[in-house]
C-alpha cells in the first residue's frame, strides 16, 4: 500500500477550481478499493501505487472534461515495505508524540 497526495491544478481557467476540485472527488467516489481524503490543498489517496496512478489519471480526465487545455499536477507518494501503514496511523503517530 501507498499514500499520496494529488493536486491537480487547472491553467487558463477562473480564479476558483473548486468544481474541478468536485469533479476529481466525484472518480474518487467511484473507486472501490481507493481510501481518499480532501484536504484544503489537495487529496490524499490510500491503495496500491498502480492503483493511484490508475486513479489520478482518471481524476486528470475529469478535469479535461471541463473544457481545460492544460492542467498542472503535483504528487507526492510513500510507499513503505517495512510495515503496515494508513493515512490514519500516521495521523495518529504524530498526535501521540504531542
Amino acid at each position: 500500500m501507498a499514500i499520496a497526495e494529488v493536486c491537480i491544478i487547472p491553467i487558463g481557467v477562473e480564479t476558483s477550481v473548486s468544481k474541478y476540485v468536485a469533479a476529481c472527488q466525484k472518480v474518487l467516489e467511484k473507486e472501490e478499493n481507493i481510501k481518499y481524503s480532501l484536504n484544503p490543498m489537495g487529496t490524499n489517496i490510500e491503495a496500491s501505487p498502480e492503483e493511484i496512478f490508475i486513479v489520478i489519471r482518471k481524476m486528470q480526465e475529469a478535469v479535461f472534461e471541463k473544457n481545460v487545455d492544460r492542467i498542472y499536477t503535483v504528487i507526492k507518494m510513500d510507499e513503505r515495505h517495512d510495515k503496515k501503514s494508513s493515512m490514519e496511523q500516521k495521523i495518529q503517530s504524530v498526535k501521540e508524540k504531542l
